[in-house]
């Protein structure tokens, strides 16, 4: 079993500082959804931060009339507001996370479609489980930042500057101060903020590690059990997720301070101009319904700066998972098509040529599977390779499905060098039978059609009787339809 870090070992590393930037493309075809979501929460900002001024009209004009129509008038008109904000703030948030929903399903298809075209040399350094991780938890992430997280970000940084702007209008000294004394509140917080981003990398790598060490045994359960090694597979686990936790914990404490700091600050500004605007209201400098205004305003910047500041420990995290799904997305196969692949003759005559083949594994470098190896196979000819394990055999094949490049000599099929041609038409001369046969979780047919996608039931079936299966699998409860499991374990 690999070590902990060794997953890591000749990974790209991310190209951009600003990993969430790689979320634009994902986004820009649903640009149209994204304006009419960001048109919904602005009218739904404007009508919260109509509401101070709704309530100072009621205290000034209302409340001091003692006039019943006239509060009862201004109050329908306040709820009037409330009805309009809720409704725009539901049609907002449904936009915002079908959004979130549709960005992270094409971040998990175009992963996972790269993923599956990655060469043998990608999957020996890094384990499926931490793919899976991937596929899974970090972009659940994304859709935490994508959906609800973004939808958060954008009202509050709308009710952020609608609030603050708002207290500048009604008085100018109050929020003078507030200006001076925000930026003693946020320079803190980001600067925490980017301890949490590399803790939640560190908690994702942990997480996929744990993930990797679960997907290789259950996969391999019946060995284990075999080998009645259940007590230290779970022991080997268990120090997996105890790890996982520690790296996430790490991450609760920074966010945690994150969170009391910036509520201490915010909320302190808070006061402090509050007990400032109640003297200048004894003073006469503002009305009553001015400094209702004002504290209203307040509210929301002080609720805004919170949320914001919440809000920027999940980007963070989600920049740390992004910035992990990039990885992905940029690696690069060593083994692809030429920019001009030379065609393979039409229909193919099954010509194999070896020569002069040198070949070592890449995390075996100095290990030669092949040394100088020829041979020639012509058209109609059987030919069977034998020898002991790891004489190269597997590995013959292997070089033929241009599964990897030798060191040096070439390889023809049909007198074309492999390297020269496309991987997928060398593939599709070639029929494989496994050493170890692959059976997918869905149907018999659908693992017989496996080989021709396009196959009809009649063809399936053929093949069946071509195999000398045909009688074992109509004696299944549903025939050729009988569903196998996961690795034909039912």
């Amino acid at each position: 079993m690999p070590p902990p870090d060794h997953v890591n070992i000749d990974r790209p590393k991310a190209k951009s500082a600003r990993p969430l930037r790689a979320i634009v493309p994902f986004i820009r075809p649903y640009l149209g959804r994204l304006i009419l979501a960001l048109l919904v929460l602005v009218a739904a900002s404007a009508a919260v931060l109509s509401l101070p001024v709704a309530l100072r009209y009621l205290i000034d004009f209302g409340l001091t009339s003692g006039d019943a129509a006239t509060i009862n008038r201004y109050f329908a008109i306040f709820l009037g507001v409330v009805a309009l904000f809720a409704s725009l703030g539901a049609l907002r948030f449904y936009l915002i996370m079908w959004l979130g929903e549709r960005v992270v399903a094409d971040i998990r298809n175009q992963v996972y479609s790269h993923v599956i075209r990655q060469d043998p040399t990608f999957f020996e350094v890094t384990q499926t489980g931490e793919v899976l991780s991937r596929l899974t938890s970090d972009t659940t992430l994304i859709q935490s930042i994508s959906g609800a997280g973004i939808s958060i970000v954008l009202r509050s940084t709308v009710m952020f500057i609608g609030a603050l702007t708002g207290l500048l209008i009604t008085s100018p000294k109050l929020a003078g101060m507030i200006f001076l004394l925000v930026p003693t509140a946020v320079g803190p917080v980001i600067w925490i903020a980017r301890k949490v981003r590399k803790l939640s990398r560190k908690s994702q790598d942990r997480l996929a590690e744990s993930s990797g060490l679960a997907n290789e045994t259950l996969n391999a359960i019946q060995t284990v059990q075999a080998f009645t090694l259940e007590q230290l597979q779970s022991q080997r686990f268990w120090e997996a997720v105890e790890e996982t936790f520690h790296a996430g914990l790490r991450r609760i404490r920074v966010r945690a301070i994150m969170t009391g700091g910036g509520m201490l600050m915010l909320f302190g500004i808070v006061t402090l101009v509050l007990w400032i605007g109640t003297l200048a209201v004894m003073d006469g400098d503002i009305s009553k319904g001015e400094l209702g205004q004002f504290l209203l305003l307040t509210l929301f910047l002080a609720s805004s700066g919170m949320s914001l500041t919440e809000q920027w420990g999940e980007v963070q995290r989600a920049a740390g998972a992004m910035e992990r799904l990039v990885e992905l997305i940029e690696s690069e196969p060593v083994i692809k098509a030429p920019a001009n692949p030379v065609p393979l003759s039409v229909p193919g005559r099954g010509k194999i040529t070896f020569e002069d083949v040198t070949f070592n594994y890449p995390s075996r470098p100095d290990d030669r599977v092949l040394d100088r190896f020829s041979v020639d196979i012509e058209p109609g000819e059987t030919v069977a390779f034998v020898g002991p394990s790891g004489a190269g055999k597997s590995t013959t094949f292997q070089l033929l499905l241009r599964f990897y490049d030798p060191a040096s000599g070439v390889i023809r099929v049909d007198d074309v060098n492999i390297t020269e041609a496309d991987p997928k038409h060398v593939r599709q001369r070639i029929g494989v039978v496994p050493q170890e046969t692959v059976i997918f979780g869905t149907t018999a047919r659908e693992n017989i059609r496996y080989g021709r996608p396009g196959a009809t039931d009649a063809e399936v079936e053929n093949a069946g009787k071509v195999a000398e299966i045909d009688g074992f699998l109509r004696g299944l409860p549903d025939g050729y339809d009988t569903f196998l499991g996961e690795r034909g374990m039912r």
